[in-house]
């Protein structure tokens, strides 16, 4: 790959002609031959392979977690939002074991030696990032205890050791011990009689020796913390402090009153972790629902990936837990203090110090319901004939525009029916309670719901069941593919004839989600988009596997090359001295194809901007392959979410927005919708937002060629901009959803 005759830039030049077993195979074998393993095959069209090209997935994906990280350590946050981080930075450490480890270590095992588009196998990712998670783990509990704790403590929020409690603080805990938590607690002794316990998922428990008194034979025993107990318990609150006790400490120090006439030698938490990436064949399954139900069985004996302990834990107890938990020490994390640090999130919610948050925030009401005080809502389906229109969440409220949609279908007399689509939301979600009213009101209902939305199966299985009970038309789409695009279509009889209205969405419909991520909600009665919508559902009911569309963007067949299509319109532009411009904004950014035809529109003279928020394996910014392609991540109060692309398309400024990222399983492996926004209102305010998430000085990063990122500092004489601070004042006072000056 050294030769000029292989260089970068001629090779994505003419990526078209370039000659597959000279350019992928040539770089590939080399790697394969140092690593003593074989070749395998990539698609047809990939040309570029290994890391001069590709980042790597999972260690990327670390990157956006220390981004996280950042947010806790930054001082200019207020300091319960920090704590808040911290939990974030947990709870995405354990999902990432539980998938991405998990699925590495199954592939290990199964002797897959298949390297990743960056060169690595298996083996060489979870050394990799066991390292960085190392690093990650120090970093973040540094943090934690020797900032944030001292910070709260000064602020009045005082978490003290049970050994340091006098008087009637220690009788408070002592009582709370004995009518809370001695009843629910069950000792497991291990022995000849007694085998080793299952231990669940992410559950912390007490690793107990003891011995009988007299006795020099040691024991053990293990004690669950409940789970439905408080993390902490508050022993003592007034308006000058709050104190709290942990709960896990106050069972270690009673341990005990579990074992009369035994010695306890030792006692010490620890925690595991349980692949949760289950292979299953959907094609081969008779029912999805019992396959789903099956493998939310399976997932709770799964393999355990990551074992927790306190770093005090006698040597001895260690390695039995090991032995006895099928755990390898390159899977051992020994830290000092408290574990499972994602329930940090529970002091967030400590009542009577919301000085120490963002300030509050209520979504605003969009424009297009602007109505007197003393007058009702207007209503919504005239208000989507006078005009498709954008709701931007968490700015815009999703009670009164996307859920309000839904309800005011149920009840609406004139509402034929409804369909939709369900990823995930809320357990009490009044959206799904809507469905089953407007279900048992005899309307048409069809809601397609995705049981295979990781984490949320349990969830979706029981909405669906409670849609069917109610006498909604129930599917769970086509085996192979998980349906992840958001849509929602109500046919409504009215004077001139049945009409069709629409909301595609960027995120779930979910209430609880909608107030903390960042989502666009398109709303429309056009012919032509309705007509597209309704064919997908029919696709994802029915039979129709040659269905094409006029206006949307449809995976898993049409999308990937509508896409490549739109790429190539601005390569063409540029190497015709044109215009050209890509902004892309999106979750993660992996697949292959894509990032190629990117590096040839760079190397054509393409100007593209991605904000990528997590995932990125496109190397931005390098000499001879990407210098045209900057990459950026906003991170801050809001978790951005949407997905927006923009093609300059000769002056047509064509805009897409959807759920799909720009990631094979996004085009290949799930039913995505991308809508086009035709509407010159509407277009004016994603050029807008998507301007405004470039010129952040606050909350942006940029990756940089060596596949760092870095955050962007505003310039000497540039005034401050945070992009959720700015959009929240913006929507605020805006009179519409058109932008003000700053685009101009």
């Amino acid at each position: 790959m050294q030769d000029s005759a292989y260089s970068r830039h001629n090779l994505l030049k003419n990526s078209a002609t370039a000659d597959k077993e000279t350019t992928v195979n040539h770089k590939k074998n080399e790697v394969l031959s140092n690593k003593g393993l074989k070749p395998d095959d990539q698609p047809s069209d990939l040309k570029i392979f290994g890391n001069d090209y590709f980042i790597n997935y999972e260690l990327s994906w670390l990157k956006f977690n220390w981004r996280v990280l950042s947010e806790a350590q930054d001082p200019n946050n207020p300091l319960l939002e920090r704590v808040k981080f911290i939990g974030i930075v947990c709870s995405n450490l354990d999902e990432f074991y539980q998938k991405r480890v998990g699925g590495l270590k199954r592939q290990y095992h199964a002797g897959v030696r298949e390297l990743s588009l960056d060169g690595l196998t298996p083996k060489e990712q979870l050394t990799a990032i066991r390292k960085d998670i190392g690093k990650m783990i120090r970093s973040y509990r540094d943090c934690f205890f020797n900032d944030l704790l001292p910070a709260l403590e000064k602020e009045g929020i005082k978490i003290l050791d049970y050994k340091k409690l006098t008087g009637e603080l220690k009788g408070k805990a002592d009582d709370y011990f004995l009518k809370q938590l001695y009843p629910i607690i069950t000792p497991l002794a291990v022995d000849e009689a007694h085998p080793f316990p299952f231990i669940s998922n992410k559950s912390r428990s007490l690793a107990i020796k003891l011995k009988e008194k007299g006795s020099a034979k040691h024991h053990f025993a293990r004690v669950k913390i409940p789970a439905n107990r408080p993390r902490w318990i508050t022993l003592q609150k007034n308006s000058d402090e709050i104190i709290l006790l942990s709960t896990s400490d106050l069972i270690k120090q009673k341990i005990a009153a579990f074992f009369p006439g035994m010695d306890i030698v030792s006692a010490h938490i620890f925690r595991v972790t349980r692949n949760a990436d289950i292979e299953r064949n959907e094609e081969e399954a008779d029912d999805l629902l019992e396959l789903i139900e099956d493998e939310l069985r399976e997932r709770r004996f799964a393999e355990i990936v990551r074992l927790e302990v306190d770093s005090k834990m006698p040597d001895d107890v260690k390695d039995f837990l090991l032995s006895q938990l099928n755990v390898k020490k390159h899977d051992l994390f020994k830290m000092d203090g408290p574990l499972g640090l994602a329930d940090a999130t529970q002091l967030y919610d400590i009542e009577g110090y919301d000085y120490l948050k963002y300030s509050p925030w209520t979504p605003a009401l969009h424009p297009v319901f602007k109505h007197e005080l003393d007058e009702d809502l207007p209503d919504i389906f005239n208000v989507i004939r006078e005009g498709d229109f954008i709701v931007h969440h968490p700015y815009h409220s999703f009670e009164t525009s996307t859920q309000r949609f839904v309800e005011e279908a149920a009840k609406d007399p004139k509402v034929l029916a409804i369909k939709q689509t369900l990823y995930r939301t809320s357990s009490d979600s009044p959206v799904m309670q809507a469905l089953i009213r407007a279900a048992e009101a005899d309307k048409q209902v069809a809601v397609l719901v995705e049981l295979k939305a990781r984490f949320d199966e349990e969830r979706n299985i029981t909405w669906a069941q409670k849609l069917e009970k109610a006498g909604a038309h129930v599917s769970y789409g086509i085996a192979g593919l998980k349906i992840h695009t958001k849509l929602t279509i109500v046919v409504r009889e009215e004077a001139d004839g049945l009409r069709r209205y629409v909301h595609i969405g960027t995120g779930n419909y979910h209430p609880d989600t909608a107030q903390l991520y960042e989502d666009l909600g398109y709303f429309t009665c056009r012919e032509d988009l309705a007509s597209d919508v309704s064919d997908i559902f029919n696709l994802l009911t029915g039979y129709a596997p040659d269905q094409t569309y006029d206006k949307m963007l449809v995976a898993p067949k049409h999308m990937r090359t509508k896409i490549t299509d739109l790429i190539n319109q601005e390569i063409d532009a540029a190497r015709d001295g044109k215009e050209a411009r890509i902004i892309g904004k999106m979750n993660n950014l992996e697949d292959p194809l894509i990032i190629q035809k990117l590096y040839e529109a760079s190397a054509a003279g393409v100007k593209i901007d991605l904000i990528v928020r997590s995932v990125c394996r496109l190397i931005p910014q390098k000499k001879g392959l990407s210098e045209n392609i900057n990459v950026h991540a906003v991170i801050g109060r809001f978790l951005e979410h949407s997905r927006c692309y923009y093609f300059h398309a000769g002056g047509k400024d064509q805009y897409f927005i959807g759920s799909a990222d720009w990631m094979h399983r996004n085009l290949d492996a799930r039913v995505e919708v991308l809508a086009p926004i035709e509407h010159e209102a509407l277009k004016k305010y994603l050029k807008f937002f998507l301007h405004v998430n470039l010129i952040d000085n606050q909350q942006r990063w940029i990756l940089k060629s060596n596949g760092k990122y870095k955050k962007v500092k505003p310039q000497k004489g540039e005034e401050m901009l945070s992009i959720h601070r700015y959009l929240m004042n913006h929507i605020k006072t805006a009179a519409s959803p058109v932008p003000c000056s700053i685009c101009s």
